[in-house]
């Protein structure tokens, strides 16, 4: 069946509604929200796994980070009322720039990073002068890069820092 102009884009917000049926994930639960003063310590909290912890910068050193660098945009990322995971992007001029993406260790494997990162496209496109997604991820996390080449992302090679940098075009998004 052809699909008609338009349609893409309204498949991709069925397929939030259905990610994760069976599983007991209604992903129209997963949102991101602004760090503030009443959710920072649970931000802060969030843990990963012992052999992921040298994938991600620690939470709090994040959210210090975020305290100084005016563009940092830092999200909890919800599960109904609860805080699962943390990110932290900057957009300035026509691209966004991920270098923060984590779910915690009691949360992974139930579709919440995926919803997360659909949330974070939505929340980027909805910027409206964004024409590009960066990420950046150590190149042996393979859910990272699994996660990220789903969602349309291509790798570009890695950086000086070591980290693989992958890029979403977001034209037509």
């Amino acid at each position: 069946m052809a699909r008609q102009p338009g349609q893409a884009a309204s498949l991709r917000r069925a397929d939030h509604r259905v990610l994760g049926q069976g599983i007991g994930l209604n992903t129209e639960d997963i949102r991101l929200v602004a760090v503030t003063r009443a959710n920072r310590a649970l931000v802060a909290a969030l843990e990963l796994a012992p052999e992921q912890r040298d994938f991600v910068a620690g939470n709090s050193e994040s959210l210090e980070e975020a305290e100084t660098d005016e563009d940092a945009r830092p999200r909890a990322i919800m599960a109904g009322t609860r805080v699962v995971g943390f990110l932290m992007y900057d957009a300035s001029d026509n691209e966004a720039l991920v270098y923060r993406f984590m779910i915690d260790r009691a949360h992974q494997g139930k579709g919440y990073g995926k919803a997360a990162l659909r949330a974070l496209l939505d929340e980027i496109g909805n910027l409206g002068h964004i024409r590009e997604v960066s990420i950046c991820y150590e190149p042996e996390n393979e859910a990272a890069r699994h996660l990220y080449r789903a969602a349309g992302f291509v790798e570009q090679g890695i950086d000086e820092d070591g980290e693989m940098i992958a890029v979403l075009p977001m034209v037509d998004r």
